[in-house]
């Protein structure tokens, strides 16, 4: 298995924030989606903010987050409002 490191947009701060929400790998993230990890996230982590979920994202689809096309990010942007209620 990959480690998370080795992706885009994954430091040692976002690895191991990731593992403490049970993602350990580049293969479980892959898995799980951007959605759902962010979500795990943002249950432990209540400050992390839309780029993470950006980076996710560019994490799976391996590109920098700033690559992801508008409507990616729009679809995001809509994912994180809904979560803040």
């Amino acid at each position: 298995m990959a480690e998370l490191e080795t992706m885009a947009n994954i430091g040692r701060e976002m690895a191991r924030k990731l593992k403490s929400v049970g993602i350990r790998s580049a293969e479980e993230l892959t898995q799980a989606g951007s959605k759902q990890a962010f979500f795990q996230l943002k249950t432990l982590y209540p400050q992390v903010c839309l780029v993470h979920l950006y980076a996710l994202e560019g994490a799976i689809q391996g590109v920098e987050f700033n690559s992801l096309s508008k409507e990616q990010k729009r679809d995001l942007r809509e994912f994180s409002d809904c979560l803040k209620g």
